[in-house]
């Protein structure tokens, strides 16, 4: 089936399917709700019995002025709980006992109808006394009790009346004397406290002052002593002492220097073993082609219009391709040649979802485009980002000179065809490009310095430079990583005939 009634036939049940699921998520979404508003009606109804039971219509309308102001963080009830427990506070003191409000209004009731008993007998007259014309008669106990004088009574209650009054005024007078006291003693605790801290102030201040005279008077005695040490030492002595350190550096090079040969001898060993076991895998089973990715095609030519010098290519948006981006064209029966050199190169103008329109931009007379050629680009890919690592001198311009910003310009370039420049050599680099190895020139001398005061740092540019390069190199051969020069990369990447132009980067 050829790709595009393919992609339509898919297209048709991805939105099929997407209808279906639709219609379903729709249903669901129904019945959660109707389940939802039936159980929502329930509690409702639960809710309103609930409100009947506390209170009725008309007390629920009257609810601000029976309550009164609601305390904040309570609801109604519990503000009318609070004031319930606050009365019970101030009738039988704290704590408040944990029942329920009839049990602690009754407790209240009964403890101030004690309160009142004891009130009463305070304040009423005493039993009368025995006949005193006749103290050897008793009192009948079946008659009936006396009634209590009005005025007695009366006299009683003015002078608890007084009692209370006064203890009052008495409570009064030591609370502000006991206030006074308090203040006087806060004043004086204050007093103390800063005094207090003033000496503690005063006692750091010495302490770190003596520290500070005790480290001055040892380091004097130290350096006294050293001093002293230095001069009671004679020359003969330091001569030995040098002597016998130099004696002792001169035999740890010597031991660290065998033991350089030695491991260098050790490594040389190890690195022919390895040669020759890998000459000998290679000969049992040819090692994988390392640059096979490089010659993977990116798409294919299906229209040619060599008149308006214009081609279409099978790839679109749906594949990431972008306007100004740049594809080899290869043979079809030929394939990618290792060199990488192109028959054409072409540069996308115009972009529909599955197909590109691209300008040709260079090609050959005998040997044009034809519907079926591949089409190919090093740094672009439709799946994923690949990574490259820069190092070298590069001609970027071809013109005879080494440009100073050369790796600068072909990083840009692998960054606008949408590949990633990374510094270093890794498992995840997927190719390196490299440039002509820098050249270590000799290290300048002291005379030339002077001439040239940026002589020495030129060098040392240039001496990080060619070791970067080697280390790269190094690296990536010893991880298989694909190797290009700038050539091949111009042409891997469709952009040789257009490295010469203005606006080339």
């Amino acid at each position: 089936m050829p790709a595009g009634k393919r992609r339509q036939s898919n297209a048709m049940l991805y939105t099929l399917i997407t209808f279906v699921g639709l219609f379903v998520v729709a249903t669901t979404v129904a019945v959660i709700y109707y389940v939802k508003a039936e159980e929502l009606r329930t509690q409702t109804k639960e809710l309103q019995d609930r409100t009947e039971a506390l209170a009725t219509a008309e007390e629920y309308r009257n609810l601000g002025s029976i309550v009164g102001t609601k305390l904040k963080g309570q609801s109604n009830l519990g503000t009318m709980t609070q004031h319930l427990d606050d009365m019970i506070r101030l009738i039988k003191g704290a704590p408040v006992e944990t029942t329920s409000a009839e049990v602690k209004a009754s407790n209240a009731v009964k403890a101030v109808a004690v309160a009142l008993r004891g009130a009463r007998a305070y304040i009423t007259l005493p039993a009368a006394e025995p006949n005193a014309a006749d103290p050897n008669k008793a009192t009948d106990p079946n008659a009936p009790p006396k009634a209590a004088d009005p005025n007695a009574v009366a006299t009683k209650q003015v002078a608890l009346t007084s009692v209370i009054t006064d203890l009052l005024a008495k409570l009064k007078q030591t609370t502000e004397l006991k206030n006074a006291t308090e203040k006087q003693l806060g004043d004086l605790q204050q007093k103390f406290n800063d005094a207090v801290a003033t000496w503690d102030a005063t006692q750091q201040k010495l302490a770190a002052d003596v520290d500070l005279c005790r480290q001055q008077v040892d380091k004097t005695k130290a350096d006294y002593n050293d001093l002293r040490a230095r001069v009671e030492k004679n020359a003969d002595e330091r001569a030995q002492m040098l002597t016998s350190q130099i004696d002792q550096a001169k035999t740890e090079a010597k031991q660290s220097n065998q033991n350089l040969l030695r491991t260098q001898a050790e490594l040389n060993v190890a690195q022919g073993r390895l040669q020759g076991a890998l000459t000998q895998v290679s000969e049992i089973k040819p090692a994988p082609d390392k640059e096979v990715a490089a010659f993977k095609p990116d798409g294919e030519v299906i229209l040619v219009d060599e008149s308006a010098g214009v081609i279409r290519i099978n790839l679109g948006s749906d594949d990431h391709v972008y306007r100004g981006l740049t594809f080899s064209v290869y043979d079809r029966s030929a394939g990618i040649p290792r060199d990488g050199k192109p028959k054409a190169e072409v540069e996308v103008f115009a972009i529909d979802r599955m197909v590109s329109a691209a300008r040709v931009l260079s090609t050959g007379k005998k040997n044009p485009i034809v519907t079926g050629d591949l089409v190919a680009n090093l740094i672009w890919d439709s799946s994923k980002q690949n990574q490259f690592v820069v190092a070298g001198e590069f001609d970027v311009d071809g013109d005879g000179k080494v440009d100073y910003d050369g790796v600068r310009k072909v990083e840009a370039l692998i960054k606008r065809w949408g590949g990633a420049a990374v510094n270093d050599v890794s498992a995840n680099t997927d190719f390196v490009i490299l440039g002509k190895e820098p050249q270590v020139p000799t290290e300048p001398t002291l005379d030339q310095q002077t001439a040239d005061p940026t002589a020495k740092e030129k060098y040392e540019a240039i001496r990080r430079s060619n070791e970067r390069y080697n280390q790269v190199r190094q690296r990536a051969e010893a991880l298989w990583i694909p190797i290009f020069n700038y050539d091949r990369f111009l042409y891997f990447t469709g952009y040789d005939s257009q490295i010469k132009k203005p606006g080339a980067f």
